[in-house]
């Protein structure tokens, strides 16, 4: 039997006013998509649920202590109808928002967690992406206000993950429309161009939020000082602090501050060489000159490749925030003292600071399709290369490198004919139906009418 307080139960309950109210999941929309396993029988509704719709996995589920102790009840006695486009209206809690939210927590049950999210969102029309780890939580997610709000309520059930560092984004009247399937362009789906695609949302298992590679950094037990986006000018102005973007390498293409440090990283997980590589911790120097008196082979080698000498002070900066909690507790972990970051990342230092006062220069890359963002978090003016989901400007599209869909400047010689061409057919499927894979993906094949497997056999016969 499922416990009163689990995750799933909770996100059930929030799928029903009461135990006999109607509920109306079926949408034609969702026909499309692939089948999933059967309707929970706890369930009492007065209505019956339409097969896209049958959902619901009867599998039992054994749920820790600490989601059975959930205080917190974010279910309210009357609960809204499920929303859809048709219920637009002018109010703020109908317009549309993306918000990107992550905790560190000590979450070794994570995955019971995982069904109930997702079939929360799905009910209530909130796409995106979420990961859930032992170490914690990391989403972005584009829903209707209230619903967006239901969801992060139904997260912070959880004792645990109270507390999401959330950063809200605004959507233009535009993008909203796209996003609730107003396009004539896409027939089965919201389009390439909105935030998200409406009906889809992808929870996922990992071993972390942000991968690093390094079990042994926590955030939870060190983490560097947090700085407020009014008190970022004032620290990375002082010429004894050294600034580094700790954001992959096409990140950094399209915008940094100014006078950062660039790590020129393909990855997140390869910013510890990169630090290792380029500073000379404190409690070395005496062994360095050890070394350097005793073989002129050290000395050469030291030569070739100087390292630096631990800054006084290090500012560190990522999109969000996230990959700087790691990323600081990793340089606290080798030696720095002062390790500072921008609290709620380069998201909140737009969101702030107005264009006048700041030291940004460009765009900050943003990991949906809005691309990315400027000033305001007004959408900026890069779209995105699905050959290899990299930024590329107006000019990269000149290029004879670029095909919509295949391939850029970036990625056009690491691709072979037969990655290339893979990709030519994924996106005749879009253009064609609006979803990748057509609208019988995840089905098996209708068997070939006889008429076609007769003219096959003549043709093999003949060839």
């Amino acid at each position: 039997m499922l416990r009163c307080g689990s995750p799933l139960l909770q996100a059930l309950r929030m799928l029903s006013s009461s135990p006999s109210s109607s509920l109306i999941l079926c949408n034609p929309k969702l026909n499309h998509l692939p089948s999933s396993p059967k309707p929970y029988s706890i369930l009492s509704l007065s209505s019956p649920l339409c097969a896209s719709c049958a959902s619901f996995d009867t599998q039992r589920m054994t749920l820790s202590k600490r989601f059975t102790a959930a205080s917190a009840d974010p279910i309210p006695t009357s609960d809204p109808l499920r929303p859809h486009s048709s219920d637009l209206t002018g109010s703020e809690s109908q317009s549309l928002v993306v918000v990107s939210f992550y905790k560190f927590a000590d979450f070794p049950d994570h995955a019971d967690l995982r069904k109930p999210l997702k079939l929360l969102c799905q009910y209530l029309f909130v796409s995106g992406g979420i990961i859930l780890a032992p170490e914690g939580i990391n989403g972005s997610i584009c829903g209707m206000r209230e619903s967006v709000e239901r969801v992060l309520g139904f997260i912070q059930s959880d004792d645990r993950l109270k507390g999401l560092r959330q950063i809200e984004s605004p959507v233009s009247a535009e993008q909203e429309a796209i996003h609730h399937g107003h396009s004539t362009s896409s027939p089965l789906a919201a389009g390439e161009d909105a935030p998200f695609r409406w009906d889809h949302v992808r929870v996922k298992l990992k071993k972390e939020i942000v991968t690093l590679g390094m079990p042994d950094v926590s955030p939870i037990e060190k983490v560097g000082r947090y700085v407020s986006p009014k008190d970022w000018n004032a620290l990375i102005s002082d010429p004894d602090t050294v600034v580094i973007d700790v954001r992959n390498n096409y990140e950094t293409r399209i915008g940094m501050f100014k006078g950062a440090v660039d790590p020129c990283t393909a990855a997140f997980r390869e910013f510890p060489s990169w630090v290792e590589d380029q500073f000379q911790p404190d409690d070395a120097d005496v062994e360095h000159e050890k070394v350097k008196e005793g073989s002129n082979e050290s000395i050469t080698k030291d030569a070739e490749s100087p390292k630096q000498k631990m800054p006084k002070r290090v500012a560190m900066y990522c999109t969000g925030g996230i990959r700087c909690e790691k990323a600081s507790s990793f340089m606290l972990s080798k030696g720095f003292d002062e390790v500072y970051h921008l609290k709620g990342g380069i998201l909140k230092y737009l969101e702030e600071i107005p264009r006048t006062e700041s030291l940004w220069e460009g765009e900050c890359f943003v990991f949906d399709k809005r691309v990315a963002v400027e000033h305001g978090l007004i959408q900026g003016n890069f779209k995105l290369c699905y050959g290899c989901k990299q930024p590329v400007s107006d000019a990269d599209m000149e290029a004879p490198e670029w095909e919509y869909g295949v391939s850029c400047p970036y990625c056009y010689s690491t691709k072979s004919e037969e990655e290339k061409e893979r990709a030519r057919a994924r996106q005749r499927q879009f253009e064609a139906w609006g979803i990748i894979g057509g609208p019988d993906k995840g089905r098996r094949p209708a068997a070939k009418p006889d008429s076609i497997k007769t003219d096959q056999t003549n043709d093999s016969a003949s060839g």
